[in-house]
């Protein structure tokens, strides 16, 4: 009997420990589904999220990349919504091979033998971005931008420390998209710091001209026996007289007469031109600047129509800055002097003298540097005359003009960064400042424009230095 009851408690023992063993089995079939995703092998970007609220599970898969799937069960048949997106080939009864297509969104369905569902997920086919991203973290080490596409395009976010960090992330992300003008990378990353930088630029140039003209016109009557005649010599110069004054002399005898007219003039010119324009911008952003006008210049249209259109003159300034490491400052610059000329009319409309220079550079805040600079020395001289007899030695003088015509000029371009903050209202000034128009009495009396400063009798603390008088705005 002992042994009996023994014999049944061993086979109880084992009956139990059986059932917890289809227990821990049991448990472990129900969690197969997310074990086995997280698990399976895949080739290419792949990125996994937990269960939605129909059940399903998200998926990222790079373009003409796969991945593997293993099932909690046997499958019997699979569902893809769009099989041009992802194709979906299943090898064995519990393995799954997803092939992505193209870019899109779709998704997949699994089912058993009995017409259950044991997985479902949702798929979406985007571009790579994985070689990219460790692009940007071996190039920019400790980095916090992030890589994101949407559809074809790539989309930065995250934070950079420095507008140079997130400019070359964006410069990267466009060549990885073989896109130079960087129209396929949205960039929406911030920035912890953005530094303003005021630019200085002095635009210095210097002209001399001088123009000579001399010439001789003479005319002569005279009569040889019955037959009179009359000779006249006339040498033009190659421009406009600078003046039409005229030292004629003449000569007459009998039914000769021989007159003289000498043209001798001469004129020298000087132009200085200063223009220091001042811009400030945020790093990375654009900034334009405009001091002059604007003249009409009438555009023939179809049908005889005719419109106006406005072509800019004066002091014009354009530039984009970049911050970079250690207090660099990248700068593409724009910049131009332009005023109106009539040296040269088209139909009434006059031209414009340039200046311009466009470059990009690298400074430091507070370093100067010469962008453009020029040099310019053009001489001309021109003879006019009567053939052969203007090469006569010493008469030659008589029958030829002679104009002699040099222009000098000497331009440089002179561009300063700065680095520069926000201050309080009361440290900036203007031009306006103390500015007062005349009274009557001191406008009809003195002629002043203005009203002029300083108390007689009075002296400022200190020793002064320079010319002595009032001080005139």
């Amino acid at each position: 009997m002992t042994k009996t009851l023994k014999h049944r408690s061993g086979r109880a023992f084992a009956l139990g420990r059986g059932l917890a063993a289809g227990l821990v089995l049991a448990a472990a079939l129900l969690l197969a589904p997310s074990a086995s995703l997280q698990q399976s092998a895949f080739a290419g970007d792949y990125a996994g999220s937990a269960s939605d609220a129909n059940g399903g599970r998200f998926v990222r898969i790079g373009l003409n990349k796969s991945i593997v799937i293993k099932l909690p069960a046997d499958a019997r048949d699979v569902l893809v919504g769009n099989p041009d997106i992802v194709d979906a080939v299943v090898r064995t009864k519990n393995t799954a091979y997803l092939f992505a297509r193209a870019i899109g969104q779709t998704n997949i369905f699994f089912f058993d033998a009995n017409g259950q569902q044991i997985l479902a997920l949702d798929l979406e086919v985007a571009q790579d971005m994985t070689a990219l991203q460790k692009l940007v973290r071996r190039t920019l080490p400790g980095t916090r931008i992030t890589i994101d596409t949407v559809g074809e395009n790539v989309v930065l976010g995250g934070v950079a420390r420095t507008p140079s960090e997130a400019k070359t992330a964006f410069d990267l992300a466009a060549k990885f998209t073989n896109d130079p003008e960087g129209k396929k990378v949205l960039s929406t990353i911030n920035v912890l710091g953005k530094e303003q930088v005021m630019l200085k630029v002095r635009v210095a140039e210097v002209q001399r001209n001088v123009l000579k003209q001399f010439g001789i016109n003479t005319t002569a009557l005279f009569s040889i026996g019955k037959f009179a005649f009359n000779l006249a010599n006339f040498n033009p110069f190659a421009t406009d007289l600078i003046s039409s004054t005229l030292y004629q002399g003449g000569y007459t005898s009998g039914s000769t007469d021989v007159d003289v007219f000498l043209r001798a003039m001469e004129r020298d010119g000087m132009l200085r031109t200063l223009a220091e324009p001042t811009l400030t911008a945020i790093s990375g952003e654009a900034a334009n600047f405009l001091a002059g006008g604007e003249f009409p210049i009438p555009v023939a249209q179809d049908q005889g129509v005719t419109t106006i259109e406005f072509k800019k003159f004066g002091v014009g300034l354009g530039f984009t800055p970049l911050v970079m490491s250690q207090g660099r400052i990248s700068l593409k610059i724009s910049t131009e002097v332009s005023e109106i000329s009539n040296e040269v009319v088209v139909q009434g409309i006059p031209s414009l003298n340039v200046r311009r220079a466009e470059t990009t550079v690298e400074l430091p805040s507070g370093g100067s540097i010469a962008m453009a600079g020029l040099i310019k020395d053009d001489v001309r001289a021109t003879f006019n005359g009567t053939p052969y007899l203007k090469n006569l030695p010493i008469l030659g003088t008589l029958f030829r003009s002679r104009e002699f015509q040099q222009n000098q000029s000497e331009l440089v371009v002179i561009v300063t960064p700065y680095l520069v903050d926000a201050v309080q209202e009361d440290q900036l000034s203007s031009p306006t400042e103390g500015l007062i128009p005349s009274t009557d009495r001191q406008a009809i009396l003195f002629g002043r424009l203005n009203k002029v400063y300083g108390s007689p009798g009075k002296k400022p603390p200190g020793a002064y230095h320079g010319n002595v008088g009032y001080i005139v705005d």
